[in-house]
């Protein structure tokens, strides 16, 4: 197992041991999107890639954009979770497109930690396309859950 992958999943456990104990933190639509994430940075950074399938796709043949968006919520919440050590919920989430996404492309979103305080965080990300090009950005605040086990 790569370094990043350790480190990503020991950040990741000390949330599950306290939150989720016999549950799971990674979201079902991160498996089923094919999600793989590529880099972990100490609760800083995250990147991963999407492949982009054709249940994905809009009638003009590219990634929806509520694909695009729910690559970067994929991404945002394990990166929440591993900077806070504890559970968050998203306050909000933009999503600028600048360009298209062709089917059998690969997405690759790298999100990162802009501000965290005691109680809210906030969060960017880019989402590039197989050829490097930047195809969206996307930002979002989250508020930590530091004592909320119910959440």
């Amino acid at each position: 197992m790569s370094d990043f992958r350790t480190l990503l999943e020991a950040d990741l456990r000390l949330v599950k041991d306290r939150f989720a104990p016999g549950g799971e933190l990674m979201p079902n639509c991160f498996r089923s999107m094919n999600g793989e994430f590529l880099d972990y940075r100490s609760r800083s950074l995250i990147r991963a890639r999407f492949p982009v399938k054709e249940e994905m796709l809009n009638p003009m043949l590219r990634m929806q954009g509520g694909f695009i968006t729910a690559a970067f919520d994929n991404v945002f919440g394990p990166l929440s979770y591993a900077a806070a050590h504890a559970l968050c919920s998203t306050v909000d989430i933009q999503t600028h497109f600048l360009r298209g996404v062709e089917a059998n492309d690969m997405l690759t979103v790298e999100a990162r930690v802009v501000t965290r305080g005691a109680t809210l965080m906030h969060l960017y990300g880019e989402a590039f396309n197989a050829k490097g090009k930047l195809v969206a950005t996307s930002t979002s605040n989250m508020i930590i859950h530091r004592d909320d086990a119910s959440t």
